[in-house]
Order: structure tokens, then C-alpha cells, then sequence
């Protein structure tokens, strides 16, 4: 699952791929576009997502499928030690496109 950022638009692409999850910035307004809906730079190369923002992105299914798949892989993440508690977030990698 990809958290695709530009700087008018933050939606999934590729949201039944649960094995990665990653945020692409697209552009260099990009990041603002991500901090707005509540995304938190860590770093430079990680990300806190807010794990009520994914479902309400754009590009997302809309199905229960869906959503016990997201449940899941948040349930995977937690045991890995990925999830933020404080802020209730998942940690997610950050990659840069021109």
C-alpha cells in the first residue's frame, strides 16, 4: 500500500498490497500536502500516519475485505513494533519522486 502525496493530493495507490507501506512524496510541496492530513515526519526517510487517516484516503476499496485486510496488517505492525501509541500511527517509510 502506497500513501501517494502531491501537492494538491494525498490517496492510496496499490491499496490491496498490504506486504509494504510506504508515503511517496511527489514534488517538493508534497510533504505539506502530507502534514496537513496529519502525517508526521519522524525523519527525513520515515513517516507516523495516523492509522484513522488510511481508510478515508482517496483510492481506497470500498469493501469489508478491505478493511479486516488493514486491521490485520495494523495488527502486524504493532507486534513489530511500528506502531506509535501516543499518537496511535504507523511508521512508514518515505520515498521521493521529482
Amino acid at each position: 500500500m502506497i500513501i501517494a502525496c502531491s501537492s494538491n493530493e494525498v490517496r492510496l495507490t496499490e491499496p490491496s498490497d498490504f506486504r509494504k507501506f510506504k508515503l511517496v512524496l511527489k514534488g517538493q510541496a508534497a510533504a505539506r500536502a502530507a502534514t496537513t492530513r496529519g502525517i508526521m515526519f519522524v525523519d527525513d526517510n520515515n513517516v507516523l500516519v495516523p492509522i484513522d487517516l488510511v481508510p478515508t484516503l482517496p483510492g481506497r476499496p470500498d469493501n469489508r475485505t478491505w478493511d479486516a485486510a488493514y486491521a490485520d496488517m495494523v495488527a502486524k505492525a504493532r507486534e513489530h513494533g511500528w506502531i506509535e501509541t501516543t499518537t496511535n500511527a504507523i511508521r512508514a517509510h518515505v520515498e521521493r519522486e521529482p
